[in-house]
């Protein structure tokens, strides 16, 4: 883990979310010719009758006019997302802003990891739900914010709560929350855009039949364009280096001093992670494991639970207590001890 270097890392970070930013007008105009060979191939406008290359050359003659109409929506949408990106996460994940009077002890844990490290003090919000999960957001110092959810409250010790906000402050330390909060925003609105465009296109095709001798091939190459489009949006996502999580969890080692504090809160998270939210924002949680299998692992935005503590255990120096049973669930002692592996 400290291979990797903080400042590679944030440098790696910054590129990520350059490129993002590059990425998303470009992704927009590929579904954008998808959607005009798809439109011509069902007869809404009229071919050259000279050829499959003709009719596609014709279709990319017009985004000459389109390209521009494209640009103006994905401008506005950042500007939309840049100043209300914040309440977006909160609509969807229920979260909701608290202060030192109602949450005295946890917004003084926030407060004081933030101080030994000279940061404004994040935003501090709850989600109301059983699941043990948290997550950071924000795209610029002053605008940070740290969510946790109640069941995470009820079910962790005050150390591993602790060793919790330091892992989402090193997100923020290490600028991957603006990384994430940028690819849930460009991956978000892409889905939106594919999801409107295929329904529009059914309907638009219903009963209206094409005398484009090219119809099926126009058809069959504006799908493929426009599902490449929305599928390297979800690629992109998932390819946002998973290393952001071992170096999270080192840096709440190295804030708190207590590697085995962050193991038993991973320990007692695992399984029990689950928070009710759009696929785009799960990849800001603290943990965000698949519940399928197979592919599982190569789609995962987030290493496994028993990686992540085993990197602890090497590398932090600490004692991983094994799987965690709930009290109430326990008839044995509430740790399942882990065997050593050599």
């Amino acid at each position: 883990m400290r291979a990797v270097g903080l400042s590679t890392h944030i440098w790696a970070n910054n590129t990520r979310s350059i490129l993002l930013l590059a990425g998303f007008p470009v992704l927009l105009v590929a579904m954008l010719y998808g959607v005009q060979l798809i439109l011509l191939g069902l007869g809404w406008y009229e071919g050259t009758g000279q050829g499959l290359g003709a009719d596609m050359a014709l279709a990319a003659s017009w985004l000459g006019y389109t390209a521009p109409l494209a640009a103006v929506i994905a401008a506005v949408w950042f500007v939309i997302a840049y100043l209300g990106h914040q309440a977006m996460i909160d609509a969807f994940t229920g979260a909701r802003k608290v202060d030192r009077k109602s949450e005295p002890e946890l917004y003084n844990m926030l407060e004081n990891l933030s101080i030994s490290r000279g940061l404004t003090t994040p935003t501090l919000r709850i989600i109301e739900t059983d699941g043990l999960n948290a997550y950071a957001s924000g795209l610029h110092a002053g605008r940070y914010s740290v969510s946790v959810t109640r069941g995470l409250l009820n079910t962790l010790t005050p150390d591993e709560i602790e060793a919790v906000l330091a892992h989402e402050l090193t997100h923020v330390i290490n600028k991957d929350v603006r990384t994430m909060v940028i690819a849930a925003i460009f991956a978000g609105i892409i889905s939106v855009i594919a999801e409107l465009v295929f329904r529009g296109l059914f309907y638009a095709g219903r009963g209206r039949g094409s005398k484009n001798t090219n119809a099926g091939p126009l058809i069959l190459i504006g799908i493929a364009f426009a599902v490449i489009g929305f599928a390297l949006a979800i690629v992109i996502r998932m390819m946002l280096s998973r290393t952001r999580e071992y170096v999270a969890d080192a840096g709440a080692v190295e804030l708190t001093k207590n590697p085995d504090s962050m193991i038993s809160a991973l320990r007692k998270i695992e399984g029990r992670s689950s928070v009710r939210a759009p696929d785009e924002l799960q990849a800001m949680f603290l943990d965000n494991q698949p519940d399928g299998r197979g592919l599982e692992g190569l789609f995962a935005t987030h290493p496994s639970i028993e990686k992540r503590v085993k990197a602890l255990v090497e590398f932090g120096g600490g004692r991983d207590p094994g799987k965690w049973t709930p009290p109430s669930a326990a008839v044995e002692p509430a740790y399942e001890t882990a065997v050593p592996t050599s």
